[in-house]
């Protein structure tokens, strides 16, 4: 459950962080956007850090699929478009993948 709260809170990290840059870059925010764009990426590649896996790509690619919910959340809840249909069905396929990589029985 640890590693659920952690990827909850690192995939807002990345979100926040890249968002800092598509306002300034195409919504033509302040430059000073940037400043907390690139403290909430130093925070998310951090937060990976804290994933109990024994490889970096296996706790990336978990962390892929909670992303992706992730993101379609802040689509609704800040940008105001409503996923649709086959959003979702994307999310719970990724979302199955990454538990089967995040909590699926290793052989030694």
């Amino acid at each position: 459950m640890k590693s659920v709260l952690i990827y909850a809170v690192t995939a807002l990290a990345e979100i926040a962080g890249c968002f800092a840059f598509w306002a300034w870059l195409r919504l033509d925010k302040s430059v000073w956007w940037l400043v907390p764009g690139m403290a909430a990426l130093a925070l998310f590649a951090w937060l990976l850090t804290q994933i109990d896996s024994e490889a970096a790509g296996r706790a990336y690619a978990a962390y892929g699929g909670v992303y992706i919910v992730a993101s379609l959340l802040w689509l609704w809840s800040v940008e105001g478009v409503r996923p649709d249909c086959w959003d979702m069905l994307g999310a719970a396929a990724c979302l199955a993948g990454a538990a089967l990589i995040l909590f699926g029985p290793r052989t030694a």
